[in-house]
């Protein structure tokens, strides 16, 4: 299978000058980004693991200037998001912050940089602080909307993608997602369309932004009624498929955008349905997950009309909690062996329930993870890993912190039920170890 990373290349030399390279801080040092032998996880080429943790800047070429790129990215960086996905042109021609038009010449790109400091110098730019801050962008080079609309045909597309090819080619920190994966609709995956195409590396759906009974009148609805907010559920059919490919939510609802996207009188998802999503994706097997914030996507402020009924400034957004919470679930994962977690629900004793009372769990050879969103007790089966006693924590989701809970026999049915004294958030994950390991000695 090959790489599903692809250079992409420096841009203006003057912009290389602006930012001296830091391997120790680049996550490409350790190679090439590619699939695991065992076709599940994504890594580098000398096996370093790769969890994707993406946050959602659709607009970021558009709406901010140079200043600002440099802020959200080091932001970014510092909540631990190693990717940020971005959408090259919202438009045919696309306008950013300066003026500069993506079209300038239609699609004849040939004097692009000749023309001064315009609209793809200035992606240049973005790509290239992303570089300088450890971050891949995860390049989304058209909607299909715009093809729908008559804004693109087939030869123009074919000129627009030779021009971005040859732009960025040589460049270490770009993800071609509609080429080594594919970003669906609401409510879709790759994988029914793509998951034995050669070229797709990798899975990505769109668990969208629906709560459970929000059905809206789609006459092409492709989930079964009452499970939008199952998101664990696209993870699991993918990974039942003949052929598996890595897989991750690339969309799930963001925060502060309304239930249901298009009515602005609906409630808006939290912090904590965030969480849910990441942790019920990871922990159903997928590679990563993707973060999305209504002010960020948009990078709304004062002066633009706020879409999805947005009147929070993105930059007041780089403090919600949602957005500081994400790498919890990284930190976690790269701190046990990464490479055999596999999702086993069998580790769960009795019934539980569906919908927000639905745990879910992973496993490795000698460890489990498992999360309750709903705060309810979990009854685990410690038989189901190595060691004859086992050692167990509650781990925050929320703020990283553990609760040591001691170290319990080998038994096929130990009760664990989280403290939720503090009456706030009441999703927890309890972490399980063969006593004998100590890999959460410098968490």
């Amino acid at each position: 299978m090959k790489n599903i990373f692809v250079s992409l290349m420096v841009g203006l030399a003057a912009v290389s000058l602006l930012f001296p390279t830091e391997l120790s801080a680049q996550p490409w040092k350790h190679g090439e980004l590619k699939v695991s032998d065992n076709h599940r996880y994504l890594q580098h080429a000398d096996g370093t693991p790769f969890f994707w943790l993406g946050e959602t800047a659709w607009l970021m070429p558009e709406r901010l200037n140079r200043d600002e790129v440099g802020n959200y990215l080091s932001a970014c960086k510092a909540n631990g998001y190693n990717v940020v996905q971005v959408q090259t042109v919202n438009g045919v021609p696309a306008f950013n912050i300066y003026g500069a038009s993506s079209h300038p010449n239609g699609y004849d790109f040939s004097t692009i940089d000749q023309q001064g400091y315009g609209y793809w110098q200035h992606m240049d730019y973005i790509v290239q602080t992303a570089q300088y801050n450890g971050i891949y962008v995860g390049m989304v080079c058209v909607w299909g909307n715009l093809v729908k609309s008559g804004k693109m045909d087939v030869e123009q597309a074919k000129a627009y993608g030779t021009f971005l090819a040859n732009r960025y080619k040589d460049v270490p920190n770009i993800i071609w997602i509609n080429l080594m994966t594919f970003h669906p609709r609401g409510r879709t995956c790759s994988a029914t369309w793509f998951n034995e195409a050669e070229w797709l590396d990798f899975n990505m759906f769109q668990s969208g932004h629906r709560r459970y009974g929000q059905r809206n009148g789609d006459g092409d609805y492709t989930i079964a009624e009452d499970t939008e907010e199952d998101n664990w559920r696209y993870v699991e059919s993918a990974l039942a498929l003949p052929t598996i490919k890595p897989i991750l939510d690339g969309e799930p609802s963001y925060e502060r955008i309304p239930q249901g996207l298009h009515d602005i009188h609906q409630p808006q998802w939290t912090a904590s349905d965030c969480r849910r999503y990441a942790w019920w994706s990871v922990l159903a097997g997928s590679c990563g997950h993707t973060y999305g914030n209504n002010a960020l996507m948009q990078f709304y402020r004062p002066g633009y009309k706020g879409a999805y009924g947005c009147t929070t400034p993105w930059y007041e957004a780089l403090n919600d909690p949602g957005f500081q919470q994400m790498h919890w679930v990284k930190d976690l994962f790269l701190k046990l062996p990464y490479f055999d977690r596999v999702p086993d629900q069998s580790v769960f004793v009795g019934t539980y329930g569906e919908k927000y009372n639905r745990p879910i769990a992973s496993r490795g050879n000698d460890y489990i993870v498992a999360y309750t969103y709903s705060g309810s007790a979990l009854t685990i089966d410690l038989t189901k890993i190595s060691g004859k006693k086992k050692h167990a924590w509650w781990y925050s989701p929320v703020d990283g912190t553990l609760q040591d809970l001691g170290e319990f026999k080998n038994s096929k049915k130990q009760v664990f039920t989280p403290n939720l004294d503090d009456g706030k958030d009441t999703d927890r994950v309890l972490v399980i170890l063969d006593a004998e390991k100590d890999y959460l000695k410098d968490f």
